[in-house]
Parts: structure tokens; sequence; C-alpha cells
């Protein structure tokens, strides 16, 4: 364990396949409604903010459902100690669980240190500060096991000792915590000799994370996870706009990156099956060392690790590196028609389009004032005014949502959705599959709705 308890427009495209069909479990029991809220809504959170928090931002929905067992899916949300600013990440694991669980509470560390100004930085470092000096974490259960907890801390202070030396703007700092951690990831696997930071090593995450600061919006990705904005037109329709690219065989552009790398001879071995060296689905991610080291490295150090052997080292391995961890980052301007950012693993873009996703969050903002207590508008109301939103109120109860969070609703219909609305039978024989079945038939999905204060950022335009 690293981990111990402490309490179709194409913006997205699968670059795998699932089983449609699952008419041969039939016979599984079909769970009743009460059973599939309980479900869906085990692991969902939100949080509300004040101003005083982060100017900008009202707050967030967020939530998770396992297809892998254990689930591969990780998410990490924090506000600053020394900034008025929030951030947040969805991180994607392949290869089993440890490197998304470690990157998303380690980058956030890096990052946090990353974009404070080097005086502070230099005052924090001074006073003895450690990787949790800069950052609130929020729902955070877990911590590392003290073994790699010592080792991950002195990782931490030599990398914000080296930047406080010098300056660099977000975007840049954002790509220098990406880089930093990944190396850091690398180095700990060599040296420490450790099961636990070798299986990190060995495995692999790909990551997504926004960082807001009044109305300065970044978007940092590495991997086949999205970003997309939810804005709001003059004619009152929903606009998606996509803040991330997909770092996998169906980006165009991504191809050519990484054959430009490459001798022209590797052409045709680099890309294979759609997949990177025929193994890996995202040209980008963290950990994969695999895909990363030298193959003197992986000759020394891998394949004498049982479960390896010479196939830990790929067909056509020629000139390392080929996988990169760099970010592509994104910036944005807000405007008060900016509403919300969705932060999502490809599990949900494998469902729903990003048009799909920004309308069914818009209208679940919408409807979901019928979730809350009827408030009048006034104290001097006439007794035909408050009929006449009691009315109002109870001729639009059926659009109430089920679900309070947004992210629990959007995996709601991502497994249940149909052109006639939401079939209980079907997300219900989905969420009753075997775990050893159900990775056939969907990926872990991890959602983070972040709700922007349209009032603030419009004082602070």
């Amino acid at each position: 364990m690293l981990f111990r308890s402490n309490v179709s427009n194409g913006m997205f495209q699968p670059a795998r396949t699932f089983l449609k069909s699952y008419t041969q479990f039939a016979t599984l029991p079909q769970l009743s409604p009460a059973d599939v809220n309980q479900i869906l809504r085990e692991n969902e959170y939100s949080h509300h903010f004040t101003t005083a928090d982060v100017a900008g931002v009202r707050g967030y929905d967020t939530n998770f459902l396992a297809a892998n067992a254990p689930i591969e899916d990780t998410r990490t949300e924090g506000t600053f100690v020394h900034k008025n600013a929030f951030i947040c990440g969805v991180f994607d694991g392949h290869g089993g669980p440890a490197c998304s669980q470690v990157i998303s509470k380690r980058l956030l560390r890096y990052i946090a240190a990353s974009v404070l100004d080097r005086k502070t930085l230099l005052n924090e470092l001074n006073k003895g500060c450690n990787s949790q000096s800069f950052l609130r974490c929020l729902n955070d259960k877990v911590e590392f096991v003290k073994e790699i907890r010592d080792i991950y801390e002195d990782s931490f202070q030599k990398y914000a000792h080296e930047i406080s030396a010098s300056k660099m703007d977000i975007s840049r700092a954002l790509e220098n915590a990406f880089f930093r951690l990944d190396r850091d990831l690398s180095v700990e696997a060599l040296t420490q000799q450790n099961a636990r930071t070798f299986a990190v090593a060995m495995s692999g995450a790909v990551a997504c994370v926004a960082f807001l600061e009044n109305r300065n919006l970044y978007v940092a990705n590495t991997g086949d996870s999205g970003a997309v904005l939810g804005s709001l037109n003059s004619d009152g329709k929903w606009i998606a706009r996509r803040l991330s690219n997909e770092h996998n065989t169906d980006n165009i552009t991504e191809i050519s990156r990484v054959l430009k790398e490459h001798p022209k001879q590797e052409r045709d071995t680099i890309f294979r099956q759609d997949r990177l060296l025929g193994q890996l689905l995202p040209t980008r991610a963290f950990g994969d060392f695999r895909y990363k080291w030298t193959a003197e490295v992986i000759q020394d150090f891998v394949v004498p690790h049982a479960g390896f052997g010479p196939s830990a080292l790929p067909q056509y391995y020629l000139t390392p590196p080929y996988l990169t961890c760099q970010p592509e980052v994104t910036y944005h301007r807000l405007n008060p028609t900016d509403k919300f950012l969705i932060l999502a693993t490809d599990g949900l873009w494998e469902f729903l389009t990003p048009i799909q996703v920004v309308n069914i969050v818009g209208e679940h903002l919408a409807n979901k004032k019928f979730l809350e207590p009827l408030r009048f508008a006034g104290q001097n109301m006439t007794l035909g005014e408050i009929a006449f939103q009691l009315a109002q109120r109870r001729a639009n109860q059926r659009n109430r949502p089920l679900d309070q969070n947004s992210a629990t609703h959007l995996i709601r219909v991502a497994l249940g959705g149909t052109e006639y609305g939401i079939e209980h039978s079907k997300i219900s024989h989905l969420l009753s599959l075997p775990k050893d079945v159900a990775r056939m038939y969907r990926d872990d999905i991890t959602i983070t709705v972040i709700y922007f204060d349209s009032d603030k950022i419009g004082e602070l335009s």
C-alpha cells in the first residue's frame, strides 16, 4: 500500500472500444433505484467557497465511479495558504493505481511551491516548511505511509530550494512542476531500491490540472483526460470550449510530434495497433519508465524483477525516450459568461461529447434551484405574488434533478442515458456487473465541476 486511511463533435475520441451488449448478464439481480443512488453517491463531494477563500470560484462538485478493482483514477482539490487561488486535478492511472495515487498528492504540492512568489518561498524555507506548508487539500482522506513519505519529502525539499533562486511565469511553473515530479519518480525508483517506488515507476498516469487565480485560468494536461469550459452566449445557449488536447493516436499533431523526435527508419515501428510501441495508449504520461529509460537501465533494473523478465523491454526499443510527461498548458481569461469548468478522465468522454456534457451540466445548474428551500424575493410580497411563485415551482417540479451533485448527475447520464431519458434498467445492469467484468464495458470515471462566480469575475473585469 502507498496510502493508509486517515479518516459527437470529435473533441475527445476514445482510443479503445468497450463491449456494448450485456445480455449474457441478464440474470443478474436488478438494482433498485435506491441501490443505484447509493452506489452513485458513495464517493461524491461538494464544496462551497466564500470570496475570501477563492475569488471567482463559487464551489465545485466531484465524484468518481470505479470499473477497475482497485480504481486507477484519483482526484485532488485544494486552496493555497499564501494566495487567493484554487487548484484541482483528475488523474487516470494505467498498469495499476500506484502512479496516479502518488502524483495526485505530490503534483499539486510541487505546483503550489512553483507558483509562489520567491520572497515568500524563501521565508517559508528558512522557517523549516514542508511539502504541506503551501496547500490546503480538501476532502483528503489518505496520507502516505512513513516509508515513502520521508523519501518524497526529501525530493520536495530539494526542488523547493532549487526553484527559490529562479523566477518563472505561471505556465512555466506548471510545466516545470510536471517535469520535476516525473524526474523525481525516476530517481527515487533507481536509487531507493524500494518496492513501492518501483511500482510507481512501472505504472503510469495521465493528469489534467486546473489552476485559477482571479480571472486567470490555466489548464495543464498530459495524456487523454480532458477539460471543457461551459459558457453562455448572448442567446442563452451553452457553448463548449475545449481547454485541453488529447495526447494519443487520435491526435494527428501528437503523432507527428513523436515521429519527428526519432529517426525516419522507426516510422513504421513507433506506432503499432494505435498504441505507442504497440503497447501504450497515451503518448504523454507520468511514470511508465519502461518507455523512457535507456535499454541498458531496463535490462539491468527492470528485467530481473519478478513479473517482468525480457518482455519488460518493448520491441523496436531503439532511441528512447519515446514518452514524455510534458504538459500542454492552455490559458484562458475568464469572462462573466463563463459559468463552469469540467475536468474528467476519459471514462466520461467515452460516453459523452463535450457539448453534451456542457448542456447536461448547464441544465442541471438551472434545475438545481428546485432542490433548494424556497426563498421569497422580499418581505412585502402580496399573497398573489406568493401564490404565483408557488405555482411556478410546482409546475417545474418535473425538471427537478435526482442529484444535487452535478458530477454524480453526469455519471448517471453517462451510464443510463438514452434519447428518451435515463433508463434505470441500463444503469442497473452496468452497476451490477462483476468487478472482473465491468472493465470490459467501461473505464473508471472521475469528474470535477468547478462553478465560477460570475458577479465577482465581472467586478474583476
